[in-house]
Parts: C-alpha cells; sequence; structure tokens
C-alpha cells in the first residue's frame, strides 16, 4: 500500500507562492487520511455486522423448525444407547382355523425407578405398597435409600396402575414401554398355546419369548420381523375346543376323575380340531413349574401328549386289523377263548366268561383279551413290535408342541411271547391319548398313516400305507359293532353313526405292579362310521361312577358318556348333517306335490 506524504513538495511550493500558510498544508493531509481511514473501518464493520446477523438468522431458524417437528411428534422417553442386537418386542399373533385370536400382545409399562432421583424415598415406598399390596415396604426403602441406581418395581402395570403411580409424583418413579402377551381367551386352549414371558430386559423394551406349547414351538416365527406381523393359524377351533373343555371337565367332576385329556382329530389331514388336557389353567397367569413330587399333579403337565399310559383294550383293534392284513384271520374266523390263558406263571383272563369259542368280530365286540392274546400270538412279537413301529407308537409324536419329545412310549425291553400277548390287549406298553388317536384315524381313513399337526391348511400328502382300504372297511365294522352291540353302547348319538373300543387298564403304580382300585379309562372312538371324518379319544384318570349301589370303573361306565356327550355337542359345530333313519309312521300318509 503506497501512501500519501503529509507535507508533499509540489503543494508546499504552490502554497508558498500564493502567500499561504504552509502548516496547514499537513494538517488537511492528515484529516483526509483519517477520513479514509474511517470510511474503510465502517466498511469493514458492517460486513462482519452482516455475516454475524446471516449467522444468528440460521441458527435461530435451525432451533425453530426442530422445535416445530418436536411438537408434531408424541412424546416417549428418552432412550439410553446400548452396544448389541436391539431387543424386539413385537410378536405375532395366534389365531384359530377361522382366523379368531387365541393370543395377542397388549401395549402396557413397566415401572422402575432411580433412586438418587427421588425426592422423598419413604413416601414414596409406602404409595407403592398400597398399590401393590404383594410388595413389602421395607424392602422397597432399603433398596431407594441404598447405593443402588435403578431398581425394577414390576415388569407390567395397568393403566390404573400407573396413574396410581403418577399420583405420588416422585420423580424417581420412572416408566418404560412394554409388550404384553394377552391370552383374551383364558383358560381354553391353555396346554396348547403354553404361555410366553420376557427374555432380555431394556428401560424402553422387553423381549417377548414363547416358554411352552405351540408358543415355544414357534418362537422363532413369531418373533421374526420378516414375517411382517402375519399371524400363526392353528388348526383349532375355538368354538369347538371351548365346547370340548367345557363337556370334559363336567364329566371329569361327575366321574370323580383325577385328571382327564381327549383329542378331537380330522382322519385325513391329521388336523387337532380341539385337544384338553385338565386340570389346566390360565397363561395369562401361569403357575410355576413343580420342582418336586409328581409332575403329572401340576396343571402344566399335559395328560394328552407327555402323559403315557397303558391304554387297555383299545389297543385290541389294532392286533385284529394285523392279523387281517397279513391273512391269518377273517372278521367270522372263530377263534378259541377258553379261559384261563396261561403263559408260565402268568394267567390271563376275560372280564366275563364268553364261551370257548368267538368270532374275531366277537373278539373286538365283546373285548375278550384271550381271544386277543390268541391272535398276537400267530403274530408274533417281531412282526407286532414291526407295526406298532409303523403306526407310531414307539417314538414321541411329531405334533408342533415343545412337550411332545417328553411323551416317549415306555415299551419292554425284552419283547417276548407274553409282552406280545399283554400288549396286544394293552398292557406292556405305556402311550400317550395322542398316539391313540392317530392310530384310529389311520384306521379310519383307509389305511394312510397320519400324523397329528396343530397348523391349519399345511400341503397335505397321503402317509405310507399301512392298511388295506379292505381291512380298513372291516376294523370300522367291528368297532362300530362295539357302540351297537358291545362295551360301548352308552356311546351311541343318534344321527352320528359312532365307532369306538374302550379301554380299562390298571394303573401303574410309580415303585411298580399296579393298584387295585385305579384304573385308566379310555374311549376311542370315530365318527360317523359309514363315512369316517374324525377321530376323538376321551381318557380320564382314575374315574369312579357312584350312581349304583357299586362303584364302577370301566370306560364303559365313565369315558364313554362324556365321548357321547362331546360328540353330540360338537358334530353340529363340526357342520355334520345327522343321518335320519327312515322311520314307518303308522296312520301318516306320506304323499308328493
Amino acid at each position: 500500500m503506497i501512501r500519501k506524504p503529509l507535507r508533499p513538495l509540489a503543494q508546499i511550493l504552490k502554497v508558498r507562492a500564493s502567500g499561504g500558510d504552509t502548516s496547514r498544508v499537513e494538517s488537511d493531509n492528515r484529516r483526509a487520511r483519517h477520513d479514509i481511514m474511517m470510511d474503510k473501518a465502517r466498511i469493514r464493520a458492517e460486513g462482519r455486522l452482516l455475516v454475524m446477523g446471516l449467522a444468528f438468522f440460521f441458527a435461530f431458524a435451525t432451533v425453530g423448525l426442530r422445535m416445530a417437528i418436536l411438537s408434531g411428534t408424541e412424546p416417549e422417553e428418552p432412550r439410553i444407547a446400548a452396544s448389541g442386537n436391539p431387543i424386539i418386542g413385537q410378536r405375532a399373533d395366534i389365531v384359530d382355523r377361522n382366523g379368531r385370536l387365541l393370543a395377542t400382545n397388549l401395549e402396557t409399562h413397566a415401572l422402575y425407578a432411580q433412586p438418587p432421583l427421588m425426592i422423598d424415598p419413604y413416601g414414596a415406598a409406602a404409595g407403592l405398597a398400597a398399590i401393590f399390596p404383594e410388595l413389602d415396604e421395607e424392602e422397597l426403602i432399603a433398596s431407594f435409600t441404598g447405593d443402588r441406581k435403578f431398581v425394577w418395581i414390576r415388569r407390567q402395570i395397568s393403566p390404573e396402575q400407573m396413574q396410581a403411580v403418577h399420583d405420588i409424583g416422585d420423580p424417581g418413579l420412572l416408566f418404560g414401554p412394554r409388550d404384553m402377551r394377552l391370552y383374551p381367551n383364558g383358560r381354553i386352549a391353555s396346554h396348547i398355546l403354553g404361555g410366553a414371558g420376557y427374555g432380555r430386559e431394556g428401560v424402553d423394551a422387553a423381549e417377548v419369548i414363547g416358554v411352552a406349547g405351540v408358543e415355544r414351538q414357534f418362537d422363532q416365527y413369531l418373533r421374526d420381523p420378516a414375517n411382517e406381523g402375519a399371524p400363526l393359524q392353528l388348526s383349532l377351533d375355538l368354538t369347538i375346543q371351548a365346547t370340548l373343555e367345557r363337556v370334559l371337565e363336567g364329566g371329569m367332576m361327575i366321574m370323580n376323575a383325577k385328571g382327564a385329556a381327549a383329542i378331537l382329530m380330522e382322519v385325513d389331514t391329521g388336523e387337532i380340531v380341539a385337544m384338553a388336557s385338565l386340570p389346566d389353567f390360565d397363561p395369562n397367569n401361569r403357575p410355576r413349574v413343580l420342582t418336586s413330587g409328581d409332575q403329572s399333579d401340576s396343571p402344566l403337565f399335559n395328560r394328552a401328549v407327555q402323559g403315557v399310559y397303558e391304554l387297555g383294550s383299545t389297543f385290541k383293534i389294532f392286533a385284529v386289523a394285523q392279523a387281517m392284513e397279513l391273512g391269518l384271520v377273517e372278521s367270522d374266523t372263530m377263534i378259541d377263548t377258553t379261559g384261563p390263558l396261561t403263559w408260565g406263571r402268568f394267567r390271563i383272563n376275560d372280564f366275563h366268561n364268553y364261551g370257548p369259542r368267538l368270532t374275531v368280530s366277537d373278539v373286538i365286540v365283546k373285548s375278550s383279551n384271550i381271544g386277543t392274546a390268541r391272535i398276537a400270538i400267530e403274530i408274533g412279537a417281531e412282526r407286532q413290535r414291526d407295526f406298532l413301529t409303523s403306526l407310531g407308537f414307539l417314538a414321541p409324536t411329531t405334533v408342533e408342541l415343545a412337550e411332545a419329545p417328553s411323551g416317549q412310549p415306555l415299551s419292554p425291553r425284552n419283547w417276548s411271547e407274553i409282552s406280545t400277548m399283554t400288549i396286544s390287549y394293552g398292557h406292556g406298553l405305556s402311550t400317550s391319548p395322542l398316539h391313540l388317536a392317530s392310530a384310529y384315524a389311520t384306521i379310519a381313513n383307509g389305511g394312510t398313516l397320519v400324523s397329528p399337526t396343530l397348523v391349519h391348511g399345511q400341503p397335505h400328502e397321503p402317509g405310507p400305507r399301512v392298511l388295506s382300504p379292505e381291512v380298513s372297511a372291516a376294523a370300522m365294522a367291528m368297532l362300530r359293532a362295539v357302540v351297537t352291540d358291545g362295551t360301548a353302547s352308552f356311546g351311541e348319538v343318534a344321527g352320528y353313526e359312532v365307532a369306538g373300543k374302550t379301554g380299562t387298564a390298571d394303573k401303574a403304580r410309580p415303585q411298580g405292579g399296579y393298584y387295585d382300585d385305579k384304573v385308566i379309562a379310555t374311549f376311542a372312538s370315530a365318527f360317523p362310521a359309514s363315512d369316517p371324518q374324525y377321530v376323538l379319544v376321551v381318557t380320564l384318570d382314575e374315574p369312579v361312577e357312584t350312581s349304583g349301589t357299586e362303584p364302577r370303573r370301566t370306560a364303559g361306565w365313565t369315558a364313554v358318556p362324556v365321548a357321547a356327550e362331546i360328540i353330540r355337542r360338537v358334530a353340529p359345530l363340526l357342520g355334520l348333517a345327522p343321518k335320519i333313519a327312515n322311520l314307518e309312521l303308522e296312520g301318516v300318509t306320506l304323499t308328493s306335490n
């Protein structure tokens, strides 16, 4: 920068020549220089003010925009940054075959405390103890006044409880959002649904996981976000399930039974329309697992799947069907039923003396142990074991329940000839009622193996053939005769042609041997007999029918009437029209238009 001198020589000479005062030259030049500097300083200051003004404008505009965005969103608790995978709280619904809700989610809150933020820990403890009677006030005070920075109080609370905690007004009591698993139908289908609980938990979310039943079996599917909330559709029909449970519970009480189980299954697809085990529980308030004693005494125990029992004479039809399939007998083949049948120190007797000979059909109708045992001897141990294996009796069922693998059948290590005879009439081999239902469905559908399922609408391919259609039809005719002429006469339901077989087995003692006055009573049935569509199995644990002068425990007096009432109630709900016999009406003339 070139600065102008304050006393330029040319200007000084010009002023002297004119007689002026040369001292004013310097003062004028100094004033001019100062004016130039002031102008530059003013321009520079104005530029800085403009930049600062723009900066403040954009800053306030950003703050205002953010405030506008926040004012338009829902309020939420501040989130705590955490490493690792996020907690997925959402869980898909479970519905029945008609889309009716069996399990869903309810938005609720968890309650926790941060003691450093509390104003009145003693008052807060007293208020919480009043709202939640199960909480101990002294323990709360110890937690709030100690060194703890965080205290869980309740994993889930109701809206009313949340408002009551709000009214306490302590800033150290805080809420976190939760998804609660809700079963709107209470106890209905409790053993099938199982229940859910919390896995990983955070302040702002909790992981809902299945703990039993289909909730546990399909846990990954129900939690998978890729399914976009698509519900799990079960094969159950909610109305029929509720009806079956109600009748079964009433029957269990009337027959003074310790427990009961029932399964209603489609014979062609194996889809379970209803399945119940009693006593049951409410999955909204699932009881604790027994840590000692007999697990079958717990309401959590699923008798239909986990319970393995000797199912008595319901097994006789399998021995007869196999013998017919092998060509050893026909329906009218005569069988020696002279008793007792002795094998070493064992003696096999019949409930009544049926005479020296019975046809194969009458062996089933009258339920002859001796006749069935003689047929089993002709079959042989190895072939009997292979046949029962093909029906699924020697492995746990494949039904989609977390408890299914624990229903392992109990079979003899040494499958001897005496084992062959006793197993033929349902003693010496313990299986679940669901095993029995699947095997009866195999007989009823024409002889193709049925695998039970709780999922509706899955692609169904016929299983391997176990029996020929002719043998299947002959076996169904025998089972129908059991109801019309045999031990299950109380099982007849007008219009629905029930076919089935009773089974009364002495209950095994835990320490070995059998009880003298305790039985497992079972009725396995199929209907309508002329075109079987459904199988129903009803099992009562230690039933006693006391309407007569002496207590009666056989299945014909206990399980059969309960099954008949179930069929009477559910058959119309299944869309089955009753078959009305042609009647000749005296005094009525039939005309046509």
